[in-house]
């Protein structure tokens, strides 16, 4: 088993796994990171690009981690809404046709 998880089900997807919890931990770290970084590279410190460069790895990690599962929820959301569009289109059809 991978440490870290790139093909998902719709119902996998859907559930809470460790993918979630390194993005949970990921995510304010990136901020603080870019944040410190951002105002220490102001300041013209050496540091700061070092940490600034930090915080740009962890984000484009994190989005590396948890984009795989967040296009798959997307795309069956978008499937489901559809679907539940057009159904709402077919029944009111279905009432104009009745009531005219």
């Amino acid at each position: 088993m991978p440490l870290i998880r790139r093909n998902w089900t719709p119902a996998e997807a859907d559930e809470w796994t460790r993918e979630d919890w390194y993005a949970i931990v990921m995510s304010p770290l990136a901020y603080l990171l870019l944040t410190v970084g951002t105002a220490l590279s102001m300041m013209l410190l050496p540091a700061g690009y070092l940490i600034l460069a930090a915080g740009a790895l962890v984000t484009i990690l994190m989005h590396w981690v948890i984009d795989p599962k967040l296009k798959v929820v997307s795309s069956e959301y978008e499937k489901r809404q559809h679907d539940y569009l057009e159904e709402l289109e077919r029944s009111a059809r279905w009432k104009e046709d009745n009531n005219g």
